[in-house]
């Protein structure tokens, strides 16, 4: 299978690409400004706010499915330039969604768990949504044009982390790289979430568009706990000091754009679907660790052109 990977530089994307790559998809990456050097897939140049001529150079490439990883995620940034994050996150995975039904291959679009509010959690597919921030309005947007322009694409609401190109784009690395420096940081006690280590995610994902899903699911860890307990945990599996952590209520923080506090999303759906578990949080921390010691992070910044 020929997969058309959007984003393919950034955390996500880049890590879902090798994946592929390394299971034997033939991979097509697509990246706007950030390119790459020595990556073992094809690589093209593409703008997706010119979505015709996004859509021309993927056509040519002749995708047998596309997954949108490409986004404006950073929370800040989609707060002072909304009607960019809009026609990223919402108007361009319409577009590509459209184009996949018309070409009839599968579309794999991904969205967020912070479509809810985070005041109760425990989210199925189902719930009431109700995003807080611009990022996660757009992105539930998104989702919302997505199906209406495509009703056989998979969408998939995720949270994860994971080694990055920059090294600096997930909030595992975040403690790993102050916590290695000795630095005093914060941690939240009162945000809940369900990552899932990267390249677990990317694994997952194939196997849903490989078996043609459809529809919405929680791609997410059946495990949950606070931020601060994550931060833990990656001071125990490194074997840096837990005590740089300061546990510290988000009430208690000035932040930018508002946040939901538990975004604990249940994933028994796709479970079900699939026929087995999803990873835990412990084990993938512990993949975490084991890629740490394999170089893996040396070997994505060696990718940075």
């Amino acid at each position: 299978m020929h997969l058309s990977v959007t984003g393919a530089s950034g955390l996500l994307g880049l890590n879902l690409s090798l994946v592929a790559f390394a299971q034997g998809f033939q991979v097509t990456g697509l990246s706007h400004t950030r390119l790459l050097k020595g990556v073992p897939f094809d690589l093209q140049q593409v703008d997706l706010l010119k979505i015709d001529q996004a859509l021309i150079t993927i056509a040519e490439s002749r995708p047998d499915a596309i997954i949108h990883c490409a986004a404006i995620a950073d929370l800040n940034t989609a707060e002072s330039a909304p009607s960019l994050a809009y026609q990223l996150n919402c108007e361009a995975a319409g577009a590509l969604a459209e184009a996949a039904f018309r070409w009839g291959i599968p579309f794999l679009h991904i969205s967020t768990d912070a479509v809810f509010n985070g005041r109760t959690g425990g989210y199925r597919e189902h719930d009431l949504v109700n995003p807080l921030s611009v990022y996660a309005k757009s992105k539930l947007a998104g989702e919302q044009l997505v199906m209406k322009k495509n009703p056989e694409a998979i969408i998939a609401r995720v949270v994860f982390f994971g080694w990055s190109l920059s090294g600096e784009r997930s909030l595992a690395e975040f403690f790993f790289n102050n916590l290695r420096s000795g630095n005093r940081i914060k941690g939240f006690t009162d945000t809940y979430f369900s990552p899932l280590y990267v390249e677990d995610l990317a694994e997952i994902l194939l196997e849903m568009i490989t078996a043609e899903m459809k529809g919405l699911y929680h791609v997410v860890s059946p495990q949950h706990l606070s931020k601060y307990d994550f931060g833990v945990l990656i001071a125990r599996t490194f074997g840096f000091d837990p005590g740089l952590i300061e546990p510290v209520s988000m009430h208690d923080v000035k932040r930018g754009a508002e946040r939901s506090m538990n975004l604990v999303l249940r994933s028994e759906k796709l479970q079900a679907a699939l026929g087995h578990p999803l990873p835990s949080v412990d084990n993938g921390i512990e993949r975490f660790y084991q890629r740490w010691l394999e170089n893996y992070p040396l070997q994505l910044r060696q990718l940075m052109a």
